[in-house]
C-alpha cells in the first residue's frame, strides 16, 4: 500500500515538472473578464483553504484585470461548496477550488458531484499529511500515538473533514497503514478542527502543517510527524513518518477549476491569468511565508494530473472501503 502512496505523490512531481516547461496559452477574449470574479472555497473562513484563496483572489486582481471576490460555501465535507461552482453559469465569472478530497467524494458520497462536472484550470500546490496532538495526551512521537491507539482502539478522537475530505483519507490511510483505530469526528474545515483540538475536544487531528504550524511553535499543540519523505520547510524540528520508522507517505492538493461549459476563449484567459498569479514571484513568496507550497500548472497538465490522481487513489479508497458510489469495478 505505501508503494501507491509514494506514487500519488511522485504523479504530483511529475506533473510540476511537466508543467515548469509548459507555458500558458494566449488569452483570446481580451474583453473579458470586464466584471468581478467570484471565487468559490467549499470550506469555513480561517483555514488552509480559505487563506491560500484568499491570496490567490489578491494576487490576482493584477494579472486579471478585475477584482477576484472570496466566497465560502462550507458544508458536507466539501461537496455543497463544489456543487455551487459546477452548477454556477459557465460564463467564467464563477471559479472554485477544489481538493484531493473531490476524488474521494466523487467514490464515496452518493449525493456529490462527479469531478467530471468540473473544469481544471490551474494546479495550485501539494501538501503532505500530518498528525497533530493535543499536549494533554503527553504524545511527542507517532510511536507514543500508535502504541495508546493499539491498547485502546477507538479510544484516540481524531478531527478530520467529513468522509470523503482531505483530512479523513489522511487519517483512514494511517489507520491502514499503522494498524490501529480512532474514533473520526467530522467538522466542516480545517479551522473548527484545529478550534476544536486546541479545546481539547478532540485527542488528534490530521490537517496540514500551515494550518497547526503556529499553535505547535507556541507549544498549545505538538505536530507529531510530517506524512512525507522530507520534513516540511515551515517544520524542521518535526521528523517525518519515515524518519520514526513509518514507511508513509501521502499528502493533498488545493486546484482552481471552473463549471464544465465555460468559452474556450474565457478559459484561456483564465488560465494566462492565474498561471501568472501563481507564478508571481511577491506571491509565491507570500504563499510560503504563509506555509503554502506552490507549483502552478495550467488546463493540460491539471486534467492529466486530476485522473492519474483518480487512478492511483482508487485502489487506495477501494482497499479503505471507501467505495460507496461510481464503483469502477
Amino acid at each position: 500500500m505505501s508503494q501507491r502512496r509514494n506514487s500519488i505523490l511522485a504523479t504530483i512531481g511529475a506533473a510540476v515538472l511537466a508543467g515548469a516547461i509548459a507555458t500558458p496559452a494566449l488569452a483570446a477574449g481580451h474583453d473579458f473578464p470586464s466584471a468581478p470574479i467570484t471565487l468559490i472555497v467549499p470550506w469555513s473562513a480561517g483555514g488552509g483553504s480559505d487563506t491560500s484563496m484568499r491570496l490567490v483572489a489578491e494576487a490576482a486582481e493584477k494579472h486579471l484585470g478585475q477584482p477576484v471576490v472570496v466566497v465560502n460555501r462550507p458544508g458536507a465535507g466539501g461537496a455543497e461548496g463544489t456543487r455551487a461552482i459546477a452548477s454556477a453559469d459557465p460564463d467564467g465569472y464563477t471559479i472554485g477550488m477544489v481538493g484531493s478530497g473531490v476524488i474521494a467524494r466523487h467514490y464515496g458520497n452518493p449525493n456529490a458531484n462527479d469531478y467530471h462536472d468540473l473544469q481544471p484550470l490551474v494546479f495550485f500546490g501539494a501538501d503532505p499529511g500530518a498528525l497533530t496532538a493535543h499536549p494533554s495526551t503527553g504524545f511527542t512521537s507517532v510511536a507514543d500515538f500508535v502504541e495508546a491507539a493499539k491498547a485502546e482502539p477507538g479510544g484516540i478522537i481524531n478531527g478530520n473533514d467529513q468522509p470523503g475530505g482531505s483530512s479523513y483519507i489522511v487519517i483512514s490511510v494511517l489507520e491502514n497503514e499503522l494498524g490501529v483505530e480512532v474514533t473520526k469526528v467530522p467538522y466542516e474545515g480545517y479551522a473548527p478542527t484545529v478550534a476544536a483540538l486546541l479545546a481539547g475536544e478532540i485527542q488528534t487531528a490530521t490537517v496540514p502543517v500551515p494550518d497547526v504550524i503556529e499553535h505547535h511553535k507556541n507549544g498549545d499543540l505538538v505536530l507529531l510527524g510530517v506524512v512525507d519523505s522530507t520534513r516540511h520547510f515551515l517544520a524542521q524540528d518535526v521528523p517525518t513518518f519515515q524518519e520514526q520508522g513509518y514507511d508513509v507517505v501521502f499528502g493533498s492538493w488545493r486546484m482552481l477549476v471552473a463549471p464544465k461549459g465555460v468559452p474556450e476563449d474565457r478559459l484561456a484567459a483564465l488560465e494566462e491569468g492565474l498561471l501568472a498569479t501563481l507564478s508571481d514571484p511577491a506571491f509565491v513568496e507570500s504563499a510560503n511565508a504563509a506555509g503554502f507550497g506552490v507549483s502552478p500548472l495550467g488546463i493540460e497538465e491539471s486534467t492529466a494530473f486530476l485522473q492519474s490522481y483518480d487512478d492511483t487513489l482508487y485502489p487506495v479508497l477501494k482497499a479503505g472501503d471507501l467505495v460507496k458510489t461510481r464503483d469502477r469495478e
